[in-house]
């Protein structure tokens, strides 16, 4: 086991190089601990946020920390594990008419039963898809990966729009609220709170996750599969696939009732590739720049779209464009350097030198 873990870092070290081999940002040079201080000032913006914005401003916000939520479902799959999935929005829009389901045909709207019902679903489904493309005898390419998950974004939006249980092209419009006890969650600050609360304590428990062992066998099989997998080191990609897939559960579950209805679009290839340029803006493999380049993207476009209704799909193609030419990273890379993208794992360089005699 001892060699194993060994051998992961070792992947991950010989992938990641000298330091005069990255691009590193001032404050890596530094020695100073950046990321705390990004999440802190992004946590604290979002709770003054419905304070200062107005009502359809809090509404509109709601949506992008639920689609943050969602995008950190994809980093976690691609920017930690390698794993790149253009079929994110299967999870995300199957968890979403699973719940309307149970809204319409059940009445069943309690916050404790169907958001639990959207991350299993949401959880299942990638199991099983993960299992079929990630669990084979060889590893799995990410061209095979990419195109398998891309088939079932597609399918699955061709199943929606052609069965009529599923209200077709229309999709299942006026879901009831969400409700606990006698309360109901409608759109304003207390949904607003609640979808927060919810990302903060996903986002600590995945943070937990990619700085454990289990994260440095994830960093490992992302930068050198073979040599790592050859250690038994396989099914981690599997699991944190399915995992991504429950969190894109939870998100799908969360939009859909924020909504009030769900259609094909959420479990087709458009939001499947909308989350990955949420990813690719903030900057992958960092978890907080998911949540930043959502917050970016869906900011700029509510901002064009308002301003210049005619253009405003190509000036923000064109700011993307630009962003992934030159700050290939993301946004996130302007603050953070590779060091600290990366992570550490075990012992500091430090501590090993004071500790020598």
């Amino acid at each position: 086991m001892l060699k194993s873990m060994g051998a992961a870092k070792q992947a991950v070290h010989v992938n990641v190089g000298s330091d005069a081999d990255l691009p590193v940002a001032k404050s890596a040079a530094s020695g100073r601990n950046i990321l705390p201080i990004v999440e802190g000032v992004v946590l604290v913006a979002a709770l003054l946020a419905p304070l200062v914005l107005q009502d359809y401003l809090t509404v509109f916000a709601t949506r992008v920390i639920i689609l943050a939520l969602f995008a950190l479902s994809f980093d976690l799959v691609w920017g930690y594990a390698g794993i790149m999935s253009f079929g994110q929005a299967l999870f995300f829009g199957s968890a979403g008419y699973g719940v309307a389901l149970l809204a319409r045909d059940l009445d069943i709207t309690n916050i404790l039963l169907v958001l639990p019902a959207g991350t299993i679903i949401g959880l299942a489904s990638a199991l099983l898809l993960g299992g079929f493309l990630l669990l084979g005898r060889h590893p799995s390419s990410v061209i095979f990966v990419s195109l398998g998950t891309l088939t079932g974004s597609y399918a699955a939006d061709r199943l929606a729009r052609g069965w009529y249980y599923l209200g077709g092209q229309n999709g299942i419009p006026s879901i009831a609220p969400m409700s606990l006890g006698g309360y109901e969650f409608t759109e304003g600050p207390a949904f607003y709170y609640l979808v927060l609360g919810i990302l903060v304590v996903v986002y600590l428990l995945c943070r937990f996750l990619v700085r454990s062992q289990f994260g440095l066998a994830l960093a490992g099989l992302r930068e050198n599969e073979q040599r790592i997998a050859f250690f038994g080191y396989k099914a981690q990609k599997a699991i944190i696939f399915t995992i991504g897939g429950a969190i894109s559960g939870l998100a799908g579950s969360l939009y859909a009732f924020h909504e009030g209805f769900v259609w094909p679009n959420m479990v087709g290839v458009v939001v499947s590739t909308q989350v990955v340029l949420y990813v690719l803006f903030g900057g992958s493999g960092t978890l907080i720049g998911a949540v930043i380049g959502t917050v970016i993207v869906e900011g700029v476009s509510f901002w064009l779209s308002d301003n210049y209704r005619d253009v405003w799909p190509i000036i923000l193609g064109l700011l993307l464009l630009l962003v992934i030419l030159f700050r290939p990273l993301g946004l996130i890379s302007f603050v953070l350097g590779e060091r600290e993208r990366v992570g550490s794992f075990g012992a500091k360089p430090k501590e090993k030198r004071n500790a020598a005699p």
